[in-house]
């Protein structure tokens, strides 16, 4: 089975429609599948849910799809970076389902197990808990949450072979394993691809019985938030 394509675009062809429900890898702009975004960008797909931990920044990452009006619905758990994403929200032109961080990311992991729920303690007595089933375990209530089953992952890595065995580096790992496990198709950026077998097995953070397509291309990496300490007076 072929899963190295030569371009976003072409990674994506055939996967692509209206209404779909993405899962997307990343924090703030730490691992963020740049290019395949913009792939996304490009070819208009709109009223979209994307489940993913923030939605960029204005102008980059996701961002991108809100500034083009594609994005229908964010699952996220945190938008406090992105003032198109308060805007819309706050206008009624986009829906938002908040997520405690863990949950989310357990949500995602959930989901690419097989497992349509679970149960946990995250949330109990908050908005978050409105509407959901509850449930006492040992003298502690818990709230039921859903495993995400997306149409389509979308993630980052650091390095693939060409089996889609994936290694992340360092913090890029963040919600990448989880997202990319939850998707009926996984299409991985890389930075590097490798021949098969040349990645020790103790180092793969994630099988390739996960991955359908690889790309490799080059990006940005932008800072979110770039923080320097004061020069020392001379």
């Amino acid at each position: 089975m072929k899963k190295v394509f030569g371009t976003a675009k072409e990674a994506l062809d055939g996967l692509l429609h209206d209404g779909m429900f993405i899962a997307a890898g990343g924090f703030g702009l730490c691992g963020i599948p740049e290019l395949l975004i913009d792939a996304l960008v490009e070819s208009g797909v709109k009223d979209l849910t994307i489940a993913s931990n923030n939605c960029g920044v204005d102008g980059f990452g996701l961002g991108k799809l809100l500034d083009t009006r594609q994005i229908r619905k964010m699952m996220s758990s945190y938008v406090g970076e992105n003032a198109e994403f308060m805007r819309q929200y706050l206008s009624g032109e986009l829906e938002l389902e908040f997520n405690p961080q863990g949950t989310l990311a357990e949500r995602m992991r959930a989901g690419g197990c097989g497992i349509p729920g679970f149960y946990t303690k995250t949330g109990v007595g908050t908005v978050i808990a409105e509407g959901k089933e509850h449930k006492d375990f040992d003298g502690e209530t818990y709230i039921l949450e859903r495993g995400i089953f997306a149409d389509l992952s979308i993630v980052k890595a650091w390095k693939a072979d060409e089996t889609g065995n994936l290694v992340f580096r360092k913090t890029a790992r963040n919600f990448n394993p989880p997202a990319a496990m939850c998707g009926r198709t996984c299409v991985v950026e890389v930075e590097e691809i490798v021949p098969t077998g040349s990645i020790d097995p103790d180092h793969i953070h994630l099988p390739g019985i996960y991955v359908h397509r690889i790309i490799q291309g080059a990006h940005e990496k932008r800072i979110e938030q770039r923080t320097v300490r004061k020069r020392e007076e001379a």
